[in-house]
């Protein structure tokens, strides 16, 4: 029994390759149509996926634990007002001395500045911060040292330089010891730090450090009563587990030293949050373009059926014959289903290969991330089968049903 079963198989499968390759070119454009969704498909999956990893390992890159706090857009055009200061370096020192959750607090002030090395001028961003922003941001050094207290209590003029800047400035050499010019104010080179990489378009290496003191009094020349302004502060929690807590403390402490704003005002944002919000868009626009590609499938799958009715039609006397030769409605139907299947399997497991080898080409020569995974590529080829049956069932039963007498005439 299960001999006769293998043997009944085989020749179903042989009739099934014949019957397709009488019709080349037909089989082909089916499969070219089923070949094109599915690797549609399989490529928005791998590039989202990839996205997700990428930014995923960029946000790791900015530091663990960090929580990110700053004034809205709105509290910032009211700075100017006396009523309404904006974040102070005060404020850091507080959150530094008050909340328990934070290990370490780097408050920050950035500002686009020329930066002059003795024989080019550029323009870069300047950060002015503390020595915690080396830890906070979880950047590495490469050579020298980073900002120490001194650096700020003194305004002293030492910069560090970003691995790009770095480069651009001083090309192999060594810039440590090296004199550069900020505003036409001269700073040491203290320091240089690892390459980081960049995130939502943000080089973090194309960028120098020096004391927020010193940025604030020398550079801008921002001399305000109350004391020295900054644009936000990055703090780090002492572990993911105090993430929430440091979060909650930082905004009562806030809105007690900034008595005049309103809650909403003051952002404070966990680093993970702002990671789950990223993901959340990512997986959405995902879905959006997959379900877009999987239309090409469906129509690819219509073709498919288009060439199954055909075929039934062209085959109709083949049909009747083998009635009258005793197959069975079974036999018929099974025959057409697995031409069906095939097609969709040949034509989706064309598709994937490319899809693949395209992938690894894109993602070598250009900014494209593609992460793809063995669960995706199985899941798209049993979608493939899964249209093949689908779509196949009409014109397989179409065919199953055929009256043999009519069928051997040429008129079912």
């Amino acid at each position: 029994m299960v001999l006769e079963t293998r043997l009944a198989l085989t020749e179903t499968l042989q009739m099934a390759l014949v019957a397709l390759r009488g019709n080349r070119l037909r089989s082909l454009l089916a499969m070219l149509g089923i070949a094109i969704g599915n690797g549609a498909v399989v490529a928005l999956m791998a590039i989202g996926q990839g996205t997700k990893e990428s930014t995923l390992a960029q946000f790791k890159a900015l530091g663990p634990n960090v929580i990110f706090v700053s004034l809205s857009s709105a509290r910032v055009r009211r700075t100017l007002s006396q009523s309404a200061k904006p974040l102070l370096l005060e404020d850091a020192e507080a959150i530094a001395n008050q909340v328990s959750a934070v290990k370490a607090v780097a408050p920050e002030f950035s500002a686009e500045q020329l930066v002059n090395n003795g024989r080019e001028n550029f323009n870069i961003n300047i950060v002015g911060t503390s020595p915690d922003y080396l830890g906070v941001r979880n950047y590495r050094l490469a050579a020298g040292r980073f900002l120490n207290p001194v650096d700020l209590q003194r305004t002293n003029r030492v910069v560090i330089l970003g691995a790009k800047v770095a480069e651009r400035l001083f090309g192999q050499d060594n810039p440590v010891g090296q004199i550069i010019r900020i505003r036409n104010l001269g700073f040491v080179v203290v320091g240089v730090l690892e390459p980081k990489g960049t995130l939502f378009g943000t080089d973090y290496d194309d960028l120098a450090i020096i004391p927020i003191s010193t940025l604030m009094r020398q550079v801008i020349g921002w001399n305000v009563p109350y004391g020295i302004p900054i644009k936000s502060v990055s703090l780090l929690a002492k572990d993911e587990s105090y993430l929430s807590t440091a979060a909650f403390q930082v905004k009562n402490l806030l809105q007690l030293r900034h008595p005049e704003a309103s809650p909403n005002d003051i952002q404070v944002e966990p680093q993970n949050s702002l990671l789950e919000t990223t993901n959340a868009a990512d997986e959405g626009l995902t879905q959006m373009l997959t379900a877009i590609a999987s239309i090409s499938l469906l129509v690819g799958g219509i073709g498919v059926m288009n060439v199954m009715l055909v075929s039934v039609t062209e085959r109709t006397q083949e049909i009747g014959l083998r009635k009258a030769l005793g197959a069975k409605q079974g036999d018929i139907l099974g025959q057409f289903l697995l031409e069906a299947v095939i097609l969709t399997s040949l034509g989706g497991g064309g598709g994937i290969v490319i899809t693949v080898v395209g992938l690894e080409i894109t993602t070598s020569l250009t900014w494209v991330v593609a992460s793809i995974s063995l669960p995706s590529i199985a899941l798209a080829l049993g979608v493939s089968c899964s249209i093949g049956l689908f779509f196949g069932v009409f014109p397989a039963q179409r065919a199953a049903q055929l009256d043999p007498i009519q069928a051997l005439r040429g008129t079912g």
